[in-house]
Formats: structure tokens, C-alpha cells, sequence
């Protein structure tokens, strides 16, 4: 992925401005991204997706909303989606910081240029989108921000390294964050969710429990209701914290 500005596209061009709110989405060609996008929209929301795939396009499209096309582990294509979306419609009131599957290798198989990789995707990204959008929410008067974790977050597991040390420090973050700009009625917080798909092949390879509370996976239809709910303003009082969607799967209380 090149990280010059020529790698992502703008769509809708002729879109006009109007009052509704306005939400980015990322990794949203597929997967909980774009469930989230498909949620939002039908909850009123004008979305601004991104994503590596150039699929994304299509997705905007059929959603009415406007797409770039890069990657959240680029600075600058980070910078041209907020870019974008405020000069496409001046306001930004709401992200959904969602993500593509990290690896799972062996532990001590790690290269340092592969936890570089990943911390960039999975913690540095959200910390450089909020600098972005936190200066248009405050003038704007307040926003929400999501960030997709994983139940197993805070109860590292060796199958998913990646969560229980990079997606640990995100929610160490989002509690920072969440204090340092109530004030400002800027919310931040991180849903957890254990397994999440539309259909059983997608999770091949992992290790999922037969029992189920519905005898399968959430979908990414159900999950985006739960971030939609705390993008909302009936979860105005809720900042800070890291909501587990996890059937009570991890130990803490």
C-alpha cells in the first residue's frame, strides 16, 4: 500500500451538505465494519468509510455515503479521510474505529516488524484519528468514538497475542481519553466481542465452543447495534469504558 494520497478515492462528489450526522467507519468493506456502516446509515448517519479494499467504493455507493480508499496504519490516509469528510459535509459526530484480523503466530515468532505492523493497526491509529477529529467534535460541541476490541483483551490468551498486549494499551487509551475530554462531550469507548460472523466458515481455523448462547456466532448486524447504541445519545453518560459483547466468556467481573 503506496502512502502517497493518490491510493484512495472520493465518491458522491455532487453529494449535497444536509443536517445529518455524520460517522467514519474504518476496515468497513467487510466484516464488522461494514455492519457498522450498514447500521449507522439505516439509523439516519451520512457515512465516510475506509478501507485497503477498493470494494469499499461500492459499499459507500450503495450506502449513499462518501469512501476512501487506504489504510489506517497511514498517517497521511488517515489525514485525507478526516480531510474529506469535513469538507464533504463539515462535521464529524461520530467514528468507528474496526480493524482487519491480526496474525496469530507463535509468541517468541513475532518479528519486531510485525508488532511494529500491528501496533500501528491496532493502537496507533486510534490514538491519530483522535487528534484528528477531536479538534471539529469540541467546536462542534461534543462526538463519540468507538474502537473494536476483543473479549480477550485483558485475559491474554497465546492464540491471539495481539489482543491481550495492543488491544490492552487501546482500551488503556480509551479510558484516558474519555477523562481528558468530558468535558468537551467527547466520548470514547471500546466494545469486546467474542466471536463475530454472519455464517460458521468464516471463523475456520478457530477454536469456537459448541455452546453457544444461540448456537452461533453474533452477527455483524447485532454487534453494530451495540456500537450504534454508544455512538448515541442514550448512551450520553457513558465514556471510558470497555464494553464486553462476550456471552460472559472472560473471567473478570
Amino acid at each position: 500500500m503506496s502512502k502517497s494520497y493518490a491510493d484512495f478515492k472520493l465518491i458522491n462528489q455532487d453529494k449535497k451538505m444536509n443536517s445529518k450526522k455524520v460517522a467514519i467507519v474504518t476496515a468497513a468493506s467487510r466484516g464488522i465494519g461494514a455492519g457498522c456502516a450498514r447500521e449507522l446509515t439505516a439509523q439516519g448517519y451520512i457515512v465516510s468509510l475506509m478501507a485497503r479494499s477498493e470494494s469499499v467504493l461500492s459499499l459507500a455507493q450503495e450506502l449513499d455515503g462518501i469512501a476512501v480508499q487506504g489504510s489506517i496504519s497511514i498517517l497521511e490516509d488517515l489525514e485525507r479521510l478526516v480531510q474529506v469528510t469535513l469538507k464533504k459535509f463539515g462535521r464529524i459526530d461520530a467514528v468507528v474505529n474496526s480493524f482487519g484480523d491480526p496474525p496469530r503466530p507463535d509468541l517468541l515468532d513475532i518479528s519486531d516488524g510485525v508488532w511494529i505492523e500491528n501496533f500501528e493497526m491496532l493502537f496507533l491509529s486510534v490514538v491519530r484519528i483522535a487528534k484528528l477529529v477531536t479538534k471539529p467534535m469540541c467546536q462542534q460541541g461534543g462526538g463519540a468514538i468507538v474502537n473494536i476490541s476483543a473479549c480477550d483483551s485483558q485475559e491474554p490468551e497465546l492464540g491471539t497475542p495481539f489482543s491481550g498486549t495492543l488491544r490492552a494499551a487501546m482500551e488503556g487509551f480509551t479510558k484516558l481519553y474519555a477523562k481528558r475530554y468530558r468535558a468537551d462531550r467527547i466520548r470514547m469507548n471500546s466494545v469486546a466481542p467474542f466471536f463475530v460472523a454472519d455464517s460458521r466458515s468464516e471463523l475456520e481455523g478457530w477454536n469456537v465452543p459448541s455452546d453457544l448462547m444461540w448456537s452461533r456466532p453474533a452477527t455483524y448486524s447485532e454487534l453494530a447495534k451495540t456500537v450504534a447504541f454508544l455512538i448515541s445519545d442514550d448512551a450520553k453518560f457513558i465514556t471510558g469504558t470497555t464494553l464486553k459483547v462476550d456471552e460472559a466468556r472472560s473471567a473478570a467481573i
